[in-house]
């Protein structure tokens, strides 16, 4: 599944944005309030990327050729 190199990559963006938000965690730097926020916004970003994992495997599957059997072919 081919993508517009233009835009940068919707899960690749929501994965930069958990990792920076685990980093502030691990700081130890953050009131209780903040790192309660913190892990909220983790929770909904995590979804949203979950979401974008699912809409991606049922693209997937909805491009293979009728009567595909088997496995996903894994994309080099």
């Amino acid at each position: 599944m081919a993508r517009a190199m233009t835009e940068p990559d919707r899960l690749d963006v929501l994965v930069e944005r958990l990792e920076r938000t685990a980093a502030e965690l691990r700081s130890g730097q953050l009131d209780a309030d903040r790192a309660a926020a913190l892990v909220d916004d983790c929770a909904r970003v995590a979804a949203e990327a979950g979401a974008e994992l699912d809409a991606r495997v049922r693209a997937t599957i909805e491009a293979r050729p009728p009567g595909a059997a088997g496995q996903l072919a894994l994309e080099s």
